[in-house]
């Protein structure tokens, strides 16, 4: 590994998922003539599982690396995963998804939700919203199969993401990593020195008196945020106000019940429980606020909640959402839970990972740049708007509730809300204008999802929409419902695709890279 005066070195203190994660970017977009890379990590310190559910970008992330698929599910014991149900968040008895594809297709320029609320307003009695989702009717038989490149086709308004052992994924990079160049030290840090006159990083002291040099730090140390919050002391900001649950409890059970190509979130007295079916097990936890759940009721909902038996005695997590006000500070950046936390109700926080390490990337200093400030201004802007977007999100899902007489949800329905929040629920219910964000989560069908799905209709919709003759929508409306169904018809099980591509079980095998 090439470590002379012209090279940038970079450390990352801490494995787990948002360490190998980051060695794993880097190692594959940053020059190795330019950059060395070490991560320091000790087995004596457990990690954090960041979620065992995901986003689709996470598919970009590993298509980046060029890790090939197959392997990869076979390695973590992966699942596919179409998007979320929520049961119970209006109503009890209600359900909804939330896809990870398209509602609807826009007709005459105008986006879908004002065709169907135009259609809903005037007697067309169109299907449910949800039966407008590939993504959403895939989810609800069971099915899977990859989406279709042909744009033009009804196949191709969806995407997938996965169901993985978070564990299993760290170890995977991990060896994608080593194999690449990434230098590991095993070691604990017991000291950490640093520049008197700036106050950078500039090494560390590991428990054996091995000493770490560096340029650029990168806190990977979790909860405990060793580098940013500890000797950066990067201020906290807390948002328990508008999310107030504070634990969860976690265990594994042998898999059983439906084996779901989606995460399920269903709503409890004190919180709320998911479900995530991976192929050798199920995960499943149960995240609530301790100000109105005790740790016994909230354990015995939990284990009576489960499709089979317990692997383990369920885990307890303690926590309070919020992020860090700069995830760079000097020459220290933090990534997952190191920068913050958000409980994972959208399956966020290895999206947050991806992000940072791919805005870091696109920002990284050089040996000429220096710790230019403009970098880690602008990565720290990016920053703000991913945390900020995700928490709305969040807070929307407990806003919309119907769950009256329970205190904890008329709490959460009834408190103040971000102004940011405010904005969109009244564009929402005013116009049914929609948030589409270019950078960053969540996209319009995201907001339509849980809008709809949780019972808030807008008052008014896009008049542009009424340039459609109402036979012309209602015949539309109909033939896209049709051609849905029937296509969602033809296609395999979820299990039986799972079973038939990426078997799991095998022992790790010598990674291998699909052409680039």
């Amino acid at each position: 590994m090439r470590t002379d005066e012209n090279t940038f070195r970079v450390v990352i203190v801490g494995g787990g998922t948002a360490g190998w994660m980051c060695a794993a970017g880097m190692s594959r977009l940053l020059d190795p003539r330019d950059y060395a890379i070490t991560l320091v990590e000790s087995d004596e310190i457990a990690t954090v599982g960041v979620g065992e559910a995901t986003l689709p970008h996470i598919k970009t992330f590993n298509d980046m690396l060029g890790v090939d698929e197959v392997q990869f599910m076979r390695e973590t014991q992966g699942t596919f995963k179409l998007g979320i149900e929520f049961r119970n968040w209006g109503r009890q008895g209600d359900a909804y998804v939330h896809p990870f594809g398209a509602f609807g297709e826009p007709w005459a320029g105008v986006d879908f939700q004002h065709h169907w609320t135009r259609a809903e307003r005037n007697g067309l009695n169109p299907a449910p919203l949800q039966d407008y989702s590939y993504a959403v009717v895939a989810s609800r038989a069971a099915a899977f199969e990859f989406p279709n490149e042909d744009q033009k086709s009804i196949r191709s308004t969806y995407a997938y993401a996965y169901h993985f052992d978070a564990g299993l994924y760290a170890a995977f990079l991990r060896r994608w990593s080593t194999a690449r160049g990434v230098a590991r030290v095993e070691g604990m840090v017991t000291d950490i020195a640093q520049d008197g006159a700036c106050g950078h990083v500039t090494g560390l002291t590991l428990k054996s008196g091995e000493r770490v040099q560096g340029d650029l730090f990168i806190d990977c140390t979790g909860f405990r945020s060793l580098l940013l919050g500890g000797l950066m002391k990067a201020e906290w900001e807390d948002w328990t106000q508008w999310l107030p649950c504070d634990r969860a409890l976690a265990v594994p059970c042998a898999r059983a019940g439906e084996f779901s190509p989606y995460t399920r979130s269903t709503a409890q007295e004190g919180g709320w429980i998911w479900r995530i079916p991976l192929q050798h097990r199920t995960g499943n936890g149960y995240v609530f606020s301790s100000a109105f759940m005790d740790e016994d009721r909230a354990r015995d909902t939990l284990l009576a909640q489960l499709d089979g038996p317990a692997r383990m005695e369920p885990k307890l997590l303690r926590f309070a959402a919020g992020r860090r006000r700069a995830g760079w500070t000097g020459n220290v950046v933090a990534m997952g839970l190191a920068s913050g936390f958000l409980e994972p109700l959208e399956s966020t926080s290895i999206f947050l990972i991806q992000a940072a390490v791919i805005d870091l990337i696109n920002l990284m200093p050089t040996r000429r740049t220096g710790m230019d400030p403009r970098l880690s201004a602008e990565f720290n802007r990016l920053f703000e708007i991913q945390y900020d977007r995700i928490r709305d999100f969040l807070i929307l899902h407990y806003r919309l509730n119907q769950r009256v007489g329970q205190p904890l949800w008329d709490h959460v329905r009834t408190m103040e809300i971000p102004a940011s929040l405010e904005e969109t629920l009244a564009l929402w219910e005013g116009r049914a204008y929609l948030p589409d964000y270019r950078y960053g989560l969540f996209s319009r069908d995201s907001w339509l999802s849980v809008l709809e799905g949780q019972g808030l209709m807008p008052r008014a919709y896009d008049r542009l929409a009424e340039a459609m003759p109402l036979d012309v929508l209602g015949a539309k409306l109909k033939d896209l419902e049709t051609r849905i169904a029937a296509n969602v018809a033809t296609m395999a099980s979820h299990a039986d695709f799972v079973a038939r591509y990426c078997p799991g079980g095998a022992e790790p095998a010598p990674l291998k890279a699909v052409a680039q």
